[in-house]
C-alpha cells in the first residue's frame, strides 16, 4: 500500500530538514506567524492581553471539535452535523437545568445526548453504508430541529456562577483563559492517539485504501464508528463550554460552526480525499483563522467579509493542494519514462 501520510507531496529521496520545513504543517505555522506579526504592526491593539484573552476564548470550541474532525477527515469521511450537536447539547443542557436538574447531572446528559448523536451517525455510515456527507448533513438539521422543538425560541440565561465564571477564567494576570489547559490537554491526548498508536496507523491506511487497510487487519467500521462517537462527544462538550462561556443555552447556539471547523481543518492540511494530515496543522489552521478574524474585527470589518476570507483562504489550500500533488505525479511521470529510457 503506497504511504504518502504526512510526506504527502514529498519524494523518499528528499533530505529530512527538507521534509520538515516542506510540510503543510509546517506551512501553516510558517503563515500563522507572518500573520500574527503584520497583525501586531498594523493593529497595536492586537497585541494586547484582553485580545489574546478573546481570541483563545473564541476559538476554544472550534479547537476542540478540530481535534475529532482531523481523525475523521484523515479516514476520508466527514461530520457535518457538529454544530447542530452543539446546538442540541446546549439545548438539553439549559431544559434540563429549568427543570430543576442539578448541573452536574444535566451535562452530563447533554454529553451522553452527543454520544448517542455520534453513535447514530456513525452506524448509519458504517452499518447502512450510506455515505457520511449525506447522513451528516441529514443529521445536521435532523438534531438542529430536535434542539429547536425542546426549547423553542427560549434561551436559559441562569447557570451556576461557578461554572460561567470558570469558562471565561484567566490564569493569573497572563490573559491566557483556563481552558486552554483543557485544550492543551485534549490536544496531547488526540496527538498521540493518530501519531504513537496502532489505532492512528489505522485512521491513515482506511485514508489511504479502505480495502487495503481491512486486508492489513484494521477493523475499518469499528474504527469509523469509534470516530464518530468521539467527534459527537467533543461536540457536545464544545456545546457546554459555549453555553457557559456565553451564559445563554438556545437551540440555535453554533450556527455556522462546523464549516469554521472544516475550513480550519482543512486549512491545515488534511486532504479532503483522506490519508493525509496531522493534529498540529489543525490546530494552526484554527489559530490562523482566529488571528484573521479577529485582526479584521478590531478593524470593525463585518462578519460578512471574515466569512469571505475564510472562504477564499480554504479555496487556496484545496486548489495548492491539488496543484502540488499534480505537480508531483508530472515529476514522477517524468523521472519514470526517463529511467525506462536509459534502461
Amino acid at each position: 500500500m503506497k504511504r504518502i501520510q504526512q510526506e504527502e507531496y514529498l519524494e523518499y529521496g528528499t533530505p529530512g530538514w527538507k521534509r520538515l520545513i516542506l510540510r503543510r504543517e509546517a506551512i501553516i505555522f510558517a503563515l500563522l506567524v507572518l500573520v500574527i506579526i503584520a497583525a501586531i504592526i498594523t493593529t497595536p491593539a492586537f497585541a494586547s492581553t484582553k485580545t489574546v484573552t478573546y481570541l483563545l476564548l473564541d476559538t476554544a470550541a472550534i479547537m476542540m471539535m478540530a481535534f475529532p474532525m482531523t481523525l475523521v477527515m484523515i479516514t476520508g469521511d466527514i461530520d457535518l452535523s457538529v454544530g447542530s450537536m452543539v446546538g442540541l447539547s446546549s439545548a438539553t443542557l439549559g431544559l434540563l437545568l429549568v427543570n430543576g436538574m442539578p448541573f452536574i447531572v444535566a451535562g452530563l446528559a447533554a454529553l451522553c445526548v452527543g454520544v448517542l448523536g455520534g453513535l447514530f451517525n456513525g452506524l448509519l455510515v458504517t452499518r447502512v453504508g450510506l455515505p457520511a456527507l449525506a447522513v451528516t448533513i441529514g443529521t445536521m438539521a435532523l438534531y438542529r430541529g430536535i434542539g429547536k422543538g425542546m426549547l423553542g425560541t427560549l434561551a436559559v440565561t441562569e447557570f451556576p456562577k461557578e461554572w460561567t465564571d470558570l469558562a471565561k477564567a484567566t490564569i493569573g494576570s497572563t490573559g491566557i483563559p483556563v481552558v486552554v489547559i483543557v485544550l492543551l490537554v485534549m490536544m496531547a491526548i488526540f496527538i498521540v492517539l493518530l501519531h504513537f498508536t496502532s489505532f492512528g496507523r489505522g485512521v491513515y491506511a482506511i485514508g489511504l485504501s479502505k480495502e487495503a487497510a481491512l486486508f492489513s487487519g484494521v477493523r475499518v467500521e469499528r474504527t469509523r464508528l469509534i470516530l464518530f462517537v468521539i467527534s459527537g462527544f467533543i461536540a457536545a462538550l464544545a456545546g457546554i463550554y459555549f453555553t457557559l462561556r456565553y451564559t445563554s443555552a438556545r437551540a440555535d447556539t453554533g450556527t455556522g460552526l462546523e464549516l469554521q471547523v472544516i475550513a480550519a481543518v482543512v486549512l491545515g492540511g488534511v486532504s479532503v480525499f483522506g490519508g493525509v494530515g496531522a493534529i498540529a496543522g489543525s490546530v494552526a489552521g484554527v489559530l490562523l483563522i482566529g488571528v484573521l478574524a479577529q485582526t479584521l474585527r478590531l478593524h470593525s470589518i463585518t462578519s460578512d467579509v471574515i466569512s469571505i476570507v475564510t472562504g477564499v483562504l480554504l479555496i487556496l489550500s484545496v486548489t495548492v493542494g491539488s496543484l502540488a500533488l499534480w505537480v508531483q505525479k508530472k515529476r514522477s511521470q517524468t523521472k519514470a519514462r526517463a529511467e525506462a529510457a536509459k534502461g
